[in-house]
């Protein structure tokens, strides 16, 4: 999918150094995919993933993930909703008083979003906000504060949450 261009986009440092951390048998691939966009730095592989990690008992910080029917609920009492998709995604068609934080800028504007507060983070369809989410724990941010939405936006507009009308994105 797009895994390669998402590293390009939020891996600002080329050399930087990676260890892969993938499904047994998909290492190969991972390496290969980052190599083609030009990130040659991978020191190796984790060996039998993330399930070898928790076999040797090494901590391990997990998402919240929460479905549209919670978030509704959760929206009735004020929560913050976080929408990570790109501004056009978001121009088109949102829910109600969310915030709109693309992905592809989170190297940027870390710094709009508040350590204390928490986030309901949704995208699409779920990719994009597990990475969000992920970088924001990496950053500091509490687990308890970060709930990633499950099946992001397109799940919601089949719920009660109350969402914009469309706007068609060619006219922004």
């Amino acid at each position: 999918g797009t895994y390669a261009v998402w590293v390009g986009t939020l891996v600002t440092n080329i050399n930087q150094k990676i260890i892969i951390i993938a499904e047994e048998g998909r290492e190969d691939e991972a390496i290969t995919r980052l190599a083609r966009v030009g990130y040659d730095n991978v020191l190796g592989y984790l060996k039998g993933g993330v399930e070898s990690w928790k076999n040797a008992g090494k901590s391990l910080n997990q998402i919240k993930d929460e479905t549209p029917e919670e978030l509704a609920s959760e929206i009735a009492k004020g929560a913050n909703v976080l929408d990570v998709r790109k501004k056009s995604e978001n121009f088109s068609e949102h829910v109600e008083n969310a915030i709109n934080e693309p992905l592809d800028t989170i190297n940027s504007n870390l710094s709009n979003l508040d350590k204390d507060t928490k986030y309901h983070i949704h995208c699409a369809g779920g990719y994009r906000s597990v990475i969000f989410t992920s970088i924001l724990m990496a950053n500091g941010f509490k687990s308890e504060n970060i709930v990633n939405v499950l099946g992001g936006f397109n799940a919601i507009k089949n719920s009660t949450i109350n969402v914009t009308d469309y706007v068609c994105p060619s006219t922004m």
